[in-house]
């Protein structure tokens, strides 16, 4: 399932076509995705301009001048794409540049974007397992899918001041506390092995740990933070991670796979020395860490 950073990189992609655009139509070639869509769900955005578009943990919400918004989840294989009035299909830049095909796409090509002056934006999903919901404005900040979100982890309001409330007298593994989307919004399994990994500390290691008995973070706490911080910035530098279905809006594959230190590289060396990285399983997920540097 997209990530954080992959859905971040989709948001940059799509905001220049979307942001200021007027759909002069929503097509719908299926009654659902994960969930039906709602009655007169197209009717109701017809004709509205999106003033901004804007992420909020996994989710893509575009704002209309309405005030309404649209939130759009992508699920395990969602993608959008593109499409200018007269353009053809995109080459590939280089040999080993990877696209999927238009004609492989068509078949599940679930909803269309009709923007004024005839761009196209489509979404794809192969799964379906991805989402569009409408929300009115006063249903906004008490929107179940919203309202008990944590902290963003791009932007300043992550810190370890505000997380050490969070941790203290949590008996949860670290694994488990920073998969909670009540903790950090966004955070899934692949950049919680990987911050854990740059911050030294082990996935098994209690939360309540990286606070002291009067409530204030350790130095653990704060060197976490900045991992947190750092991983998710490089993947999104990198364009996310393309393990399976995702990719960016304009076809391209995700890099940050190829930067992974723990994530997948069970029985490989630990780049740090001579420990080895192993697999466990909590919560039901694989956990990727070095039990040699990672304490």
């Amino acid at each position: 399932m997209p990530e954080l950073p992959e859905v971040e990189t989709v948001r940059r992609g799509l905001q220049p076509t979307l942001e200021g655009a007027t759909i002069d139509r929503l097509e719908l070639r299926r009654a659902d995705l994960r969930f039906p869509f709602s009655r007169h769900f197209a009717a109701r955005v017809k004709g509205h301009r999106i003033t901004a578009l804007r992420r909020r943990a996994k989710y893509l919400l575009a704002e209309l001048d309405d005030h309404t918004t649209l939130l759009m989840h992508l699920g395990m294989s969602g993608s959008f794409r593109i499409e200018r009035q007269g353009q053809k299909d995109a080459k590939p830049v280089a040999d080993d540049a990877v696209y999927y095909k238009r004609g492989k796409l068509e078949a599940h090509d679930h909803v269309i974007f009709h923007l004024q002056g005839g761009t196209r934006v489509v979404y794809n999903d192969p799964r379906r397992f991805g989402f569009m919901l409408l929300i009115p404005p006063e249903h906004f900040d008490a929107h179940p899918m919203l309202a008990d979100l944590g902290f963003e982890p791009i932007g300043n309001e992550l810190s370890a001041e505000a997380l050490a409330p969070r941790f203290a007298r949590r008996a949860a593994p670290l694994k488990a506390v920073l998969s909670d989307q009540r903790v950090i919004a966004g955070l899934g399994n692949i950049y919680v092995c990987e911050a854990l990994w740059r911050a030294r500390l082990s996935p098994r290691r209690a939360a309540r740990t990286l606070v002291r008995a009067d409530g204030t973070p350790t130095e653990r706490l704060v060197r976490l933070v900045e991992a947190v911080r750092a991983v998710i910035a490089d993947a999104v530098e990198a364009g996310g991670s393309s393990l399976r279905d995702y990719v960016q809006a304009n076809g391209e594959l995700g890099l940050f796979q190829h930067r992974f230190c723990v994530y997948d590289r069970e029985g490989k060396r630990c780049q740090r020395g001579d420990g080895t990285i192993r697999r466990i399983v909590q919560s039901g997920r694989s956990t990727f860490y070095c039990p040699a540097c990672q304490r």
